[in-house]
């Protein structure tokens, strides 16, 4: 599975591409900037894409705009932030996001819980 993680953080990167890269069916490319992972993508998504929602330059939600007429349903985007906010999350729903995550210790099984599908691990 071709994942791309948009992540301007070199440690926090590092530490969840990995943690991912512990999967041998995870194949992760790493970009600092949303700008760099557009020149990848702008051909063709990835079946999943992590993007930080606070990036320099461009946001992830900026980017998420860009790319969300070529999301299909095999295509996972998510966005991830340290921020733990209602009301930024309820106005990314509105933009069309499906999946949000928070950047805590739970990270890296929110983001393989939504990579592989299991969605109703939040609703348990």
């Amino acid at each position: 599975m071709q994942i791309i993680l948009v992540e301007d953080d070199k440690i926090y990167a590092d530490f969840i591409s990995k943690a991912l890269a512990k999967n041998p069916g995870f194949q992760v490319s790493v970009f600092s900037s949303a700008e760099d992972a557009l020149k990848i993508i702008e051909g063709n998504l990835p079946e999943v894409l992590i993007m930080d929602y606070k990036l320099p330059g461009m946001t992830g939600i900026n980017v998420f705009e860009q790319v969300k007429t070529k999301i299909s349903p095999s295509n996972k985007v998510i966005l991830m932030s340290a921020i733990d906010d209602g009301s930024m999350v309820l106005s990314f729903i509105q933009k069309g996001v499906r999946d949000y995550v928070i950047k805590d210790e739970n990270v890296i099984e929110a983001l393989e819980t939504i990579i592989n599908g299991d969605e109703e691990y939040f609703f348990k």
